[in-house]
Order: structure tokens, then sequence, then C-alpha cells
């Protein structure tokens, strides 16, 4: 083989840059401005295609969907936006704003309407369940399915770990602010919610609670954590609602499941099945943030779900237009 057959082989066996073998699609970073706030929000996938909007909890942000989102962002529109007081969002001070589950449905209600999103599938965890379980109640006509990793909408399914802060609402001293101020707002504590229930702690990649608690030592940060510990009680009184919400729209509904997370256990997961018979339940062998350690079986039962009820594209046209 001379030099220029050699050239010409390689350059037809190379990989292209534009290959769609070695190519996953880019995730964006943007902001918008949505009820007085600055959203900070990622995005990938064609704007064409279904959306599913991923709803973080505490004390994480859209970090946490940083692999979830490529492996989906090839079938769906994927949007993952950070709460006011997590992540990277920005609120003003001059807004004024009141850290109740209330205002932080308001907030991501007027962000979707800000990027103009009209139909949805959610992906709930921890606290955007109650987040998103009040969109879905306000309008059902725009929720195409949930999934819900996490996310509990019975009093089943709060663990004992949910102690000590069920003490605070029965009496919300300073003492027991302070508690709790001490024992879970603490690096030690970020990185025990995310490590307890896994069966090898060091395979969780320690930038997640490590950026986690760098952002909860902001300045007032954790005064914002205190008051929606306190008034994460609003949302068990709105459990009932919630589940009339699921009896009466049968929304198609996944809920996989972190078997050992010792704040929202089991037999919160196996509830939904009481107001949604057909709801479809998983569990796998690890804790609370299951997408640290199963990100592919969590990407691939969602993917298998979706398109199990329509949540996909059809003929170039998204089946839940925008």
């Amino acid at each position: 083989m001379n030099d220029a057959t050699s050239r010409t082989a390689a350059k037809r066996t190379a990989p292209s840059q534009d290959d769609a073998r070695f190519t996953l699609p880019r995730t964006s970073i943007d902001r918008v401005e949505a009820d007085g706030t600055h959203v900070f929000y990622r995005a990938a996938g064609e704007a064409s295609a279904p959306v599913v909007l991923l709803l973080h909890g505490f004390p994480t942000s859209s970090f946490m969907f940083r692999e979830l989102i490529t492996r989906l962002a090839s079938d769906y529109r994927v949007i993952a936006p950070d709460l006011p007081g997590f992540g990277f969002t920005e609120v003003p001070s001059e807004r004024q704003y009141s850290y109740t589950f209330d205002h932080l449905a308001a907030t991501i209600d007027a962000f979707t309407q800000a990027l103009k999103i009209d139909r949805y599938a959610i992906y709930v965890f921890d606290y955007g369940a109650p987040i998103g379980f009040r969109l879905a109640m306000a309008h059902p006509e725009r929720v195409t399915a949930i999934v819900s990793q996490n996310g509990n909408a019975y009093e089943e399914g709060l663990g004992e770990a949910w102690g000590p802060i069920r003490k605070y609402w029965g009496s919300p001293t300073a003492e027991n602010r302070d508690i709790l101020r001490q024992s879970i707002l603490t690096a030690g504590g970020t990185r025990w919610q995310y490590t307890h229930g896994v069966a090898n702690p060091e395979i969780v990649p320690p930038e997640s609670y490590t950026l986690d608690t760098a952002l909860l030592e902001r300045p007032g940060n954790k005064e914002i954590q205190l008051d929606l510990f306190l008034d994460y009680a609003s949302n068990v009184k709105l459990y009932p609602k919630f589940q009339e919400y699921f009896r009466r729209s049968k929304p198609p509904l996944l809920a996989i499941w972190g078997k050992n997370d010792p704040f929202f256990v089991p037999e919160g997961a196996e509830a939904f099945r009481k107001d949604i018979p057909r709801a479809k339940v998983q569990f796998l062998d690890t804790g609370h943030f299951a997408l640290e350690t199963h990100v592919v079986e969590i990407a691939s039962a969602m993917k298998d779900f979706l398109a199990a009820n329509g949540v996909r594209h059809q003929s170039g046209e998204s089946t839940a237009a925008r």
C-alpha cells in the first residue's frame, strides 16, 4: 500500500466529529426571568420533541440530572431548572421572596410559561414531588406522565429519618431549628444523604455532595433551608389533595425508587397503586439519590415507560406538543 492509498484509507475509516456514534446531545445552560427570579436551567434535545421537566430536591440542583439529561435527550426535550434557594437560580433581594412550597411551585409554573412549555412529562424527586404535584393539580391537561423517583405523596412513605423535622413542625423553637442546622445542614449530613443505603458508598461521585455542601454554605442559605423544612408540613397536609388528583386524572405514573432511602420508604412507592391501579412500581437496591448509582437503569425504565404511554415522536412531530 503506497502513501496515497494509506491516507485515503485512514480518511475513510477515521471517525468524523459528526459521526453519531461518537457524539452525545449537547446540554446547554441558560437563565430566564420568571416570577421575579432569574431561573438557571439545563436543557438538551430537539425543540420539537416531547418535553420532560426534571424537578430536583433537597439539597441539590439540576446538577443531579447531569447524566440523565444526555441519556434522554436523543428522544426528548429535557429541561431541568434550579429551584429558588438552590443551585444557580438567583433571587434578587428586592423580590423579598418567601421560601414556601407554594411559592416554589408558582415560580416553576411561571418558568414553564416563560419557556412556552404547555405540555410536559415530569420527573419528580424529593422536594420536586410536592412542587410537581401542585403543577399537575393546577394544570392536569399539561402533564403527559409522571416519573416519581423517591418523590412522596403518602403518609406511609415518610421514613423514620423525618423524626427531627416532625419535631420541628410540632414545636418550631429556636432550639429545634438549631438541632436541624447542626445535624442536617452540614457536610457530613449531606454526604450521608448520598451514601446511606448504597452498597459501596465509595462509588458515589464526590462532586455531587461536595457541590451541594458548598452551595449550602452561602450566606443566608441555611435559613432558607430551615424555612423549607418547616413548610414541608404544608405538603403533608396536601397529600389528600394530591391523591384526589391521582384518582381523578389517572396520569401514567412510574414510581422508581431507591428502596434503602431512609426518608421516603418503599411503602410510599407502593401507595401510588391505591389511586392509580396501573401505576408501575420498580425498586432499585440503592438509597435516596438513586441517579448517582443507577442512572442507566432509570433512563432505560423512563424511556420504556414514556414510549409505552405515547410520549414520543411520531412522524417527526411531538405527541406532547409545546
